[in-house]
């Protein structure tokens, strides 16, 4: 009988086949990866280097990982191997799914003590490492929350000297949004703004037109907002986009809030009162103007079928509503 030539096992990494062997490997021999983004953003807030018992305890804390735990009993295993680097036994990909094993094993440590691994060369460049964290978490099952994208992307920024266009080639998104990525990452680095909760509020804040016009007027505004947010004088995130956006459209609130004059509510009651655009005026009047453009009135007489019948269904009823409104708002 003609035995059977086995290729050998490799992953593609950036257009390079690296080669790869697959086994089970004790888990207690295996380490978290410190940079990897999930464990980053949890532990970046202690300020110190974690050790490995550090990451184990904050990562069986999160409800993701204990639903791996049931996830890994229920189906007596793991269904994908964890990515681990020979020689050192990082854990590249996995590292939640490694805290969930670690779990299970401390009930039971001969059931739970392999574990299926997927070995990379010990010698294996950083930046492809980086790379194929990219193509599994942004391009791919997309699990890293927004905080957890842009610390990956920050580190691929500027310790591996990638620019924009080319990560925004490796995982699928545009250069731009790479780019605000960065820029809110870093705007937190540097205010020292370690509550991943509050990513929302720098996201915010660093994509309005308006407030970036406002920030170079005014460079305290920056470390004035920061401030008004860690005091939760700035309660929701919304209120940057629907609020500070009108403060900025008003000299007068502006100067108030930056001087210290006015508290955040009461300079965007004064922008407001002095005509600056409310938020649901502000989308009242973008609809109006989307409406009477002359390609947009084209394509609805010109529609046809149910997309026509609808069209004039929801015009009609937002014809009925207007009526409404005018009539309550003019009493």
């Amino acid at each position: 009988m003609a035995s059977e030539n086995t290729a050998p096992q490799t992953i593609l990494i950036r257009g390079i086949e690296i080669p790869v062997e697959n086994k089970l490997v004790n888990q207690a021999s295996l380490k978290f990866f410190v940079d990897n983004p999930r464990v980053y953003s949890v532990l970046r807030a202690e300020g110190k280097d974690p050790t490995q018992e550090d990451i184990q305890a904050r990562l069986q804390d999160l409800e993701h990982v204990k639903e791996l735990v049931q996830d890994i009993r229920i189906n007596k295993g793991l269904i994908e191997p964890l990515i681990v680097k020979s020689g050192s036994l990082e854990v590249f990909e996995g590292n939640s799914r490694l805290a969930a094993y670690r779990m299970l094993a401390s009930t039971d440590p001969v059931k739970w003590g392999l574990v299926k691994c997927t070995l990379l060369p010990a010698d294996i460049d950083e930046s492809l490492v980086f790379a194929l964290l990219g193509q599994f978490h942004i391009k791919g099952k997309k699990d890293w929350a927004p905080y957890e994208q842009a610390g990956f992307l920050y580190r691929r920024y500027h310790k591996h000297n990638e620019d924009p266009q080319a990560l925004a080639r490796e995982i699928g998104i545009s250069a731009k949004a790479v780019s605000h990525l960065v820029s809110v990452y870093e705007f937190m680095m540097d205010h020292g703004e370690n509550d991943v909760n509050r990513w929302s509020y720098y996201d915010e804040y660093i994509k309005s037109n308006k407030i970036k016009k406002a920030r170079q007027q005014h460079p305290q505004l920056d470390d004035l907002i920061v401030k008004k947010i860690r005091d939760e004088e700035i309660e929701r995130a919304v209120d940057i986009r629907e609020q500070l956006s009108v403060i900025c459209n008003s000299q007068r609130a502006l100067t108030r809030l930056v001087s210290g004059t006015s508290t955040f509510s009461k300079a965007y009651e004064s922008a407001v009162s002095s005509g600056g655009e409310d938020t649901n005026l502000g989308t009242v009047k973008r609809f109006r103007n989307w409406l009477t453009r002359p390609q947009v009135e084209d394509k609805l007489i010109a529609a046809e079928g149910s997309i026509r019948k609808n069209a004039i269904y929801e015009l009609r009823k937002i014809a009925d509503r207007t009526k409404h409104l005018l009539k309550k708002m003019e009493q």
